[in-house]
């Protein structure tokens, strides 16, 4: 290669970023995934509510019109790989309208619970579709011809904006049997004969019972869910003590605090029983918990026993996940617009990332400056997450210069940050010099867990690969295209639809 074509033939950045910094634009596959997997319509550092939903808007339908089978296909695996709700409902109510077919066969991968159905009308109705037309239709009763007991308990009348009642007045699902009858004659708030619907009768016995002796026997015989007894009443000790053991592993996460405030925990078998449930491996495998929920509660609770067990669930969390061959560089932003749940999230992601390279790994913390994080294999990952704050500035490329510099050679760098450079050397100019002096193989991950659309490399480098969100599958994305695997977008073309 000439000097000059040295010199000069590098992709030249094609936007600005928030911190008006140079940038490149994403294929639109990425974007879309990246939306997807990013966008909650939660205020961000750099845009606000209404600028996140305008953005996802205009992603949804500019990828509706380019490749609606793409589409259909990424909002299945933000669903259920990225466990995603929002931007997938909101996506897959634009494409019923653009591609009944598509919308059709990604339905129930995406509408999974009744509150998801009625969020995904809610959109439709915000967005001036009404019902939907008759592909809606059809698909929604469908799902509710499936509905339970159970859910005809736990979601009805939740404030959604459509309770289960509405959505069969609404799509007119034929019953098919007279249990079902009874049950959407229920639903719809109709007198009817409980006998057949245990759980229902309990629970209307619950409404109109003062006596604490009966509403505890009738909480444990309808097995009822602890959202609805707490709309209900205002749970004791005895109550919470009644609900933990039919509440899922997530709604135990959460209450956590509750139920210490309450004195559940002043009982010695109550923390058995919870730290025992949070220690279960299998159990957590079938919640699929995103590990930085552990953090968010970690944070919250003060219980040492508690503390613990948390400390144990996130390694057990990423036990089964694959290791990493080869010499790692794990970069974490913890500059300022990272604060909050990005640095929360991206602490938990690195130190698993570290722990999966066996120690056979470096760990460092930037912003405008580089700070070796010197973990611990032996120290549990949220002990070492919650001593990470947010400072500074954002230059990406200073790591990697570092990392030329200290003449150390490795096979893949990841970092994780929002991309939001605003000073130093910009971080494809530094991969370019240290693939030339120190490795040509180097893969370099840019995991981006915000949903701003701007990109740090330009889409055509080969070595470089852009994952989005901060489910556990993060973990095994990069796992797997170490091995070989491709971009994000071809994992998402490959999906069965």
């Amino acid at each position: 290669m000439s000097r000059a074509k040295q010199l000069f033939s590098q992709p030249q950045p094609t936007t600005r970023n928030h911190g008006d910094y140079g940038a490149y634009d994403r294929l639109v596959e990425e974007q879309y995934i990246q939306m997807l997997m990013t966008n909650t319509l939660n205020n961000t550092f750099y845009a606000d509510t209404q600028q996140l939903m305008d953005d996802a808007m205009v992603s949804h339908q500019e990828m509706a019109e380019v490749d609606a089978g793409f589409m259909a296909r990424a909002l299945v695996y933000a669903r259920n790989e990225g466990l995603m709700r929002l931007q997938p409902l909101y996506g897959l109510a634009l494409l019923s309208k653009v591609d009944p077919d598509q919308f059709a066969k990604v339905f129930s991968k995406v509408v999974q619970t009744p509150a998801d159905l009625a969020d995904f009308l809610t959109i439709l109705r915000g967005t001036g579709r009404g019902q939907g037309g008759r592909a809606v239709k059809r698909q929604v009763s469908q799902f509710l011809n499936g509905i339970t007991e159970y859910w005809a308990i736990k979601y009805n009348g939740r404030g959604r904006g459509y309770s289960l009642g509405d959505m069969i007045a609404t799509a007119h699902p034929k019953p098919t049997d007279m249990k079902q009858q009874a049950l959407f004659r229920y639903l719809r708030g109709h007198e009817v004969d409980l006998t057949d619907l245990p759980q229902l009768q309990a629970l209307e016995k619950l409404k109109a019972t003062p006596n604490p002796a009966s509403r505890m026997h009738l909480i444990e015989k309808g097995k009822l869910p602890y959202s609805v007894v707490t709309s209900i009443m205002q749970p004791t000790r005895t109550v919470w003590e009644a609900l933990m053991s039919q509440m899922p592993t997530f709604a135990l996460l959460r209450h956590l605090n509750a139920m210490d405030r309450a004195g559940v925990f002043e009982k010695s078998k109550n923390i058995d029983y919870v730290t025992g449930r949070l220690t279960d491996a299998e159990a957590l495998r079938k919640s699929r918990i995103l590990p930085f929920r552990f953090a968010s509660a970690y944070e919250m609770i003060a219980r040492e026993e508690l503390r613990s067990a948390l400390r144990e669930a996130v390694e057990l969390s990423i036990g089964n996940l694959p290791s990493l061959p080869g010499r790692t560089a794990i970069f974490l932003d913890r500059s300022g617009s990272m604060q909050g749940d990005y640095l929360r999230i991206g602490s938990v992601l690195a130190l698993a990332l570290y722990k999966q390279t066996r120690g056979n790994s470096l760990f460092w913390l930037f912003d405008h400056m580089v700070e070796d994080a010197r973990p611990k294999m032996d120290e549990s990952i949220l002990s070492q997450a919650h001593r990470i704050r947010a400072q500074g500035g954002t230059d990406t490329g200073r790591p990697v210069r570092e990392l030329r510099d200290i003449g150390e050679k490795v096979d893949q760098i990841i970092m994780i940050t929002d991309e939001q450079q605003n000073e130093g050397s910009p971080l494809y100019a530094e991969l370019v010099r240290y693939r030339r002096m120190m490795n040509p193989d180097l893969k370099a991950f840019i995991v981006d867990i915000a949903p701003y659309q701007q990109a740090m490399v330009p889409p055509r480098d080969g070595n470089t690969f852009y994952i989005y969100g901060w489910s556990e599958t993060v973990l095994t994305y990069i796992a797997e295209t170490v091995a070989g695997y491709d971009t994000l977008a071809s994992r998402v073309r490959e999906i069965e639809i």
